[in-house]
């Protein structure tokens, strides 16, 4: 077991809670970004992490855990590790479509679990369960290390999480940040290192 306040402190010793006027892959804005790849290059706090998400899943025997390609990749790796005779595989979006490629393949025999790292809005994972649902597999559950909705998700089967945040997000055209002129950074773009001044890289 893993408590929220232990999530959260490793986010913040790895630097990957961010503080400052972010893109969200939503398109909506946030003061506050969570960086998940700057965790999961540590081996060893992905695999705690994941093993902890995991055990929530083993009681429903998954045979395949399914991420959206990028940022699920890991996770959906490292679940698959901790859960006895389970696939980790993910989809890719092509043609604005999520799709499975590279010879992954899902059927009416496979047990899914639809993951995510950070899940805000959930489209991610809606597009994921939508694909999970045309090649006929049964899904089970739902699961991110960090639900950021301010709310739990409706899936129709359990959602699991290892910590929950309330940060507020915007749309752009209501976003206070763009109204005070505060530069907008795309995480995971050469526009990351142009970071406003200020922003520490952890939360402030």
């Amino acid at each position: 077991m893993i408590s929220e306040q232990e999530v959260l402190a490793v986010f913040q010793e790895t630097g990957a809670y961010l503080t400052g006027h972010f893109l969200l892959s939503s398109g909506r804005h946030s003061e506050h970004y969570l960086q998940c790849a700057k965790v999961l290059q540590y081996p060893d706090k992905a695999e705690r992490l994941c093993r902890a998400l995991a055990a929530e899943f083993l009681p429903l025997s998954p045979t395949a855990v399914v991420a959206p390609a990028l940022g699920g990749v890991v996770v959906s790796y490292e679940l698959a590790r901790h859960l006895p005779g389970s696939r980790g595989v993910f989809t890719e979006r092509k043609d604005d479509a999520m799709q499975l490629r590279r010879g992954f393949e899902l059927g009416p025999r496979d047990r899914v679990v639809v993951v995510e790292d950070v899940v805000t809005t959930a489209g991610s994972v809606r597009e994921v369960i939508a694909v999970v649902a045309a090649c006929r597999a049964q899904l089970v559950g739902v699961g991110s290390l960090v639900n950021r909705s301010g709310q739990t998700p409706s899936f129709d089967v359990p959602f699991k999480s290892l910590l929950s945040l309330q940060i507020p997000t915007y749309p752009a055209q209501e976003c206070p940040f763009c109204a005070r002129g505060v530069p907008l950074v795309k995480p995971g773009s050469r526009a990351s290192l142009d970071a406003p001044r200020g922003s520490s890289g952890r939360a402030g």
